[in-house]
């Protein structure tokens, strides 16, 4: 009895056997292969892109949806980590000035900054400034309201060749890739941490007048926006390898195919800022349109340790994926998984290739944006916090503990 048992058991296996061999291969039943994850190379901070499945869309709340379902926040979170709460500044790019200030190292209470001659600095940045340790500041391009400033600062123009005791400290700021000292000045000002005071270009006040409008519904015919009107001959040529291979519109100047410069409003005449401006800016409108693209090519004039500039902030704060080549560093200025680093991928078209894949996943595209959604920052804190909007209560700083015009 118990043989017979046995050989009904074994027919029985053998029968479910040739069940399932002929479902799998009549296609009923799909066994998905281990290799059908596409991850960008070298960047071990990419999401990977499913290569069964194309999935176009447009709704970025659609994607946001898809991704909270199948990925989410914690996961995320778990992921990076290490970034919620940033390390030690002993070998960081970023100088820590939302650390603890030592009150007795500052000698006034008091500082009055006096901004010199021509400057990209925005005139919305005079204020009166309430600074850590009590410290009052006041920033100011008129001489009017600092009729006797404690320091000086120049951008454009040469500080004075010498500095006699009583006058104001000379501040000389230079932000360009060069960062060129003047050899005048008392406190250089640049972008670099290893310079007196650091100004990254991540602040708001360059742009705080523009249309802030962003659509959450990405072009899928056009992949990317570009737009230079500076036409460098290295970066024309790495735009012009890589928009040959991906959908693009190109304003500005340089490789314009949008037919003539202007053309943001005509294609998105909802960011017009102001209807009665008959000459309306280009910078007026610049964030809504990048926000109609799931991707904006962004290209340094030189690609410099640290020199991280505003092509990227502008992207990052237009809701839409910054294609980027530039600082080798990049990667300690900006959130994690927000940037798609050109640099990493071993040619051209290996990106380009990665770029279109991306962009017909939902899922894996939602996560360039899940750093802002889950409050995972990295190091991007402190990239704003050492920004242009911090800068007066940081010279202030500076300028104090030098006891201004007494500093000898």
């Amino acid at each position: 009895m118990l043989l017979k048992s046995s050989i009904n058991t074994f027919a029985v296996a053998i029968m479910l056997g040739f069940v399932l061999l002929i479902l799998l291969f009549s296609g009923f039943i799909d066994f998905r292969p281990a290799s059908s994850s596409l991850v960008s190379p070298k960047d071990s901070t990419s999401n990977s892109i499913s290569k069964s499945a194309s999935e176009p869309f447009q709704d970025l709340f659609g994607a946001f949806k898809k991704w909270d379902s199948q990925v989410g926040c914690a996961q995320f979170r778990e992921k990076h980590k290490g970034l919620l709460r940033n390390g030690s500044f002993s070998s960081s790019p970023l100088q820590d000035v939302g650390g603890q200030l030592e009150c007795s190292k500052l000698k006034m209470n008091h500082v009055s900054v006096l901004v010199k001659g021509w400057t990209w600095i925005p005139d919305n940045l005079d204020n009166l400034y309430s600074c850590r340790c009590g410290l009052s500041c006041l920033w100011t391009k008129s001489p009017v309201l600092a009729d006797k400033p404690d320091a000086l600062l120049f951008e454009t123009t040469t500080p004075p060749l010498q500095r006699q005791n009583g006058e104001p400290i000379r501040v000389y700021m230079d932000l360009e890739a060069g960062r060129k000292r003047s050899g005048y000045e008392d406190i250089f000002v640049s972008y670099h941490a290893d310079d007196d005071v650091q100004s990254t270009y991540a602040g708001a006040l360059f742009h705080n007048n523009r249309n802030y409008h962003l659509s959450s519904y990405k072009n899928n015919d056009t992949l990317v926006y570009w737009s230079s009107s500076r036409c460098l001959p290295a970066r024309n040529k790495l735009a012009k390898r890589l928009l040959s291979l991906l959908p693009n519109h190109s304003f500005g100047k340089c490789l314009n195919n949008v037919g003539g410069l202007d053309m943001a409003l005509s294609l998105y005449p909802e960011c017009t800022k102001d209807q009665n401006d008959a000459k309306p800016k280009w910078w007026d409108h610049l964030h809504c349109a990048m926000s109609h693209y799931k991707f904006v090519l962004a290209i340094e004039n030189t690609m410099t340790e640290s020199y991280v500039t505003e092509k990227l902030f502008y992207a990052l704060d237009s809701g839409a994926v910054p294609i980027y080549f530039g600082a080798p560093n990049v990667w300690d200025f900006v959130p994690p998984n927000s940037i798609i680093d050109g640099t990493k991928f071993s040619s051209i078209e290996e990106l380009a290739s990665y770029v279109k894949a991306l962009a017909n996943d939902p899922v894996a595209y939602a996560e360039y944006h899940a750093w802002r959604r889950c409050g995972v920052f990295g190091n991007y804190v402190q990239t704003r916090e050492a920004s242009l909007d911090t800068l007066p209560c940081r010279l202030c700083e500076a300028v104090s503990k030098k006891n201004g015009r007494n500093w000898s």
